[in-house]
């Protein structure tokens, strides 16, 4: 039997193999973003009443019919030298009719996702600068901050190939409004 010649393993291939391989503790959750393995703990009570709140009104007031996800893994473009970034949104919203979540693997790509959520929690930063950078390489339309630390609401818009272009924020107590195909004001008084 001859042996045959193969590629050697690239860092991106040593680090993914290595991320996929984890065994994280019951609640916690693993990402590959922007080449780095990042765990997160169990959420606190807050973090997901927030979360709680927005899905409320998503589902009682959006202009179309959406299905939600808590804790979808989604594979994203990557940043060159790294691994696709495979990201854990809090909340994922696609339209009913696209049924994306059937039959998706445990880390799908983001195609046809209308708008992800997240919460701030311990690592804050990763959901302001990097988290955000991701959705945007992702091309998903929609990103909406909930950040506990500023008490703000903030809508990221327009992705681009490394950032989103536009963003409104509002104060808690104050509405934003969330466009097609949603089509809402979110009402953040009781986040307050």
């Amino acid at each position: 039997m001859t042996a045959m010649p193969h590629e050697p393993l690239t860092q991106e291939d040593v680090l993914l193999e290595g991320f996929l391989a984890l065994q994280t503790p019951e609640g916690f959750r693993a990402e590959l973003l922007e080449g780095e393995i990042v765990v997160t703990p169990p959420p606190d009570g807050d973090h997901e009443l927030y979360i709680s709140r927005v899905v409320n009104q998503v589902i009682r007031h959006t202009q179309i019919v959406m299905d939600v996800s808590g804790n979808k893994g989604l594979t994203l473009n990557g940043v060159a030298g790294a691994p696709r970034d495979r990201v854990i949104p809090d909340v994922t919203f696609a339209p009913l009719e696209r049924d994306l979540f059937r039959g998706a693997d445990s880390w799908m790509p983001c195609d046809g996702v209308a708008m992800v959520l997240e919460v701030t929690s311990t690592r804050a930063r990763g959901d302001r600068d990097v988290k955000r950078r991701c959705y945007a390489r992702g091309g998903i339309p929609l990103y909406l901050l909930v950040d506990r630390g500023d008490s703000t609401v903030t809508l990221f818009a327009e992705p681009e190939s490394r950032d989103y272009q536009a963003h409104r924020k509002v104060s808690f107590g104050k509405p934003l409004s969330l466009p097609a195909p949603f089509g809402l004001d979110l009402e953040t008084t009781d986040f307050l």
